[in-house]
């Protein structure tokens, strides 16, 4: 008995640990990608005011209808606010056509497909799946993450207290 007991509370401990490395971004601000202009745009510069990050995809149905949800909370938030799209994906002229006609007025880079799988792995997402997207707040720690299109009102509710 003694011996499950000791299992347990070790057991215990390192799921305390593995908990308090949840709101790890390291891997996120420690980027740097191209911006649909080809500029490398270096995520560290996300510290300093709270940021959404949203990984996506043109083939992913469900990032296309979350994508104009995400506009809108920028357009509502403007410069309090960072919202930022991570293509999984190649940028490429069509990545740059899918931008134009689906009005990503945020700041969209892209990681590529390797490099956006493992950064959504490193960030908490094990199986890789779109949308993914983490709510930051002002020192770069994730305050909240989703994995499937976040609605307009979790949106809010998440960024709503850091600002």
């Amino acid at each position: 008995m003694r011996y499950l007991l000791r299992i347990l509370l070790l057991s215990l401990c390192c799921l305390g640990a593995v908990q308090a490395a949840d709101d790890d971004a390291s891997a996120l601000l420690g980027a740097i990608f191209p911006a649909l202009d080809g500029t490398p745009t270096a995520m560290a510069s996300l510290k300093g005011k709270p940021a959404v990050v949203n990984f996506w995809a043109r083939w992913c149905g469900p990032c296309r209808r979350e994508i104009p949800d995400l506009a809108a909370l920028k357009k509502e938030y403007g410069d309090a606010l960072h919202v930022v799209g991570i293509g999984v994906e190649a940028l490429g002229e069509s990545a740059r056509d899918f931008a134009a006609a689906y009005e990503m007025h945020y700041t969209v880079v892209f990681a590529g497909a390797g490099g956006g799988v493992e950064l959504m792995k490193a960030l908490g997402n094990d199986m890789a799946g779109l949308p993914f997207t983490v709510v930051l707040d002002a020192e770069g720690r994730i305050v909240a993450r989703k994995l499937g299109v976040m609605s307009p009102a979790d949106m809010r509710a998440a960024v709503a207290p850091l600002l």
